[in-house]
Parts: C-alpha cells; sequence; structure tokens
C-alpha cells in the first residue's frame, strides 16, 4: 500500500483518498477533496485501491487490445458519458478506448466524441428500451460531421 501511495503521488500529483474518505463524506453529505479515478469492483460496491489510469496501463502491457471504459458514476443516469474520465484514460494507453455508460440522448454521443478522442462509445438501456432510436443517434454524429456508417 505504501509503495502504491508513493507511485500515485509522484504520477498523479496526489495521494488517493484515505479508505474511509467516502464514508465519511457520505455521513457529512460532502465530498472528499481529492479527485482520481477510483476502480471497483461488485457493480461499484466494492472499492479498490487502484486508479483506473494505473489499471488501463496495466492491461495494455499485459497485452489487451482495447479499453471498454465503465463510469459506474454515470451508468444509467442518462446524462452524458464521463468525459473527464474517457479523456484522462484515452490519453494514459495507446490502444483504442469505448466510452460507455452515462448516453442518453444522441447528443451525447456528439460530446463524447467531440471532446474526447474516444474511437467508439456504446449504450444499451436506452436502445433496450426504445428511448431513443439507433437511427437518430447515426444522424446526430453525421449532423455534427463526424464519421458514422449510416
Amino acid at each position: 500500500k505504501a509503495a502504491y501511495k508513493s507511485w500515485l503521488a509522484t504520477s498523479v500529483g496526489e495521494e488517493p483518498p484515505a479508505e474511509d474518505a467516502s464514508d465519511e463524506a457520505e455521513s457529512t453529505g460532502s465530498k472528499p477533496a481529492r479527485c482520481w479515478f477510483q476502480c471497483t469492483v461488485a457493480g461499484g460496491r466494492k472499492r479498490r485501491p487502484l486508479d483506473a489510469v494505473q489499471l488501463v496501463q496495466g492491461c495494455e502491457a499485459l497485452g489487451a487490445g482495447e479499453i471498454l471504459l465503465n463510469s459506474i458514476d454515470k451508468d444509467g443516469k442518462n446524462s452524458g458519458y464521463d468525459l473527464a474520465l474517457v479523456n484522462a484514460v484515452r490519453s494514459a494507453v495507446h490502444i483504442p478506448v469505448i466510452a460507455s455508460s452515462g448516453a442518453g440522448a444522441p447528443e451525447h454521443f456528439v460530446e463524447v466524441f467531440q471532446n474526447t478522442k474516444a474511437e467508439a462509445a456504446l449504450a444499451a438501456g436506452i436502445f433496450h428500451r426504445s428511448e431513443v432510436q439507433i437511427s437518430d443517434v447515426k444522424k446526430a454524429i453525421a449532423a455534427a460531421d463526424l464519421p458514422v456508417r449510416v
């Protein structure tokens, strides 16, 4: 754990929040002062002392061909992709990144492609529930002069 904190301090400039930081933040109604992209498991219910950037760099080093990036904070919210997370991960690896979680409207796809270097974006629930039509997403992307297969 000490080696991890040392690595993080030199590579990102800050230590990760204390293990109980989010529990403390929940009880006080405030958010921890530090910002890093903590990895979680079990649908976001269990935290791991690992930054998403560190994880994707490790995956790339082990031979991953692409990263399917899910933001548990945006999952199911229909408020748009986590652009900061996508940008942090995309700038840290040399393999394609697929943005996932948060799409709720065709404009969210345009936003992720205009504001990040993600090679692809996915959504599921909005299509399964027929809230958005795939053809509408493709039209919005084409209208923004972005490449799309129609």
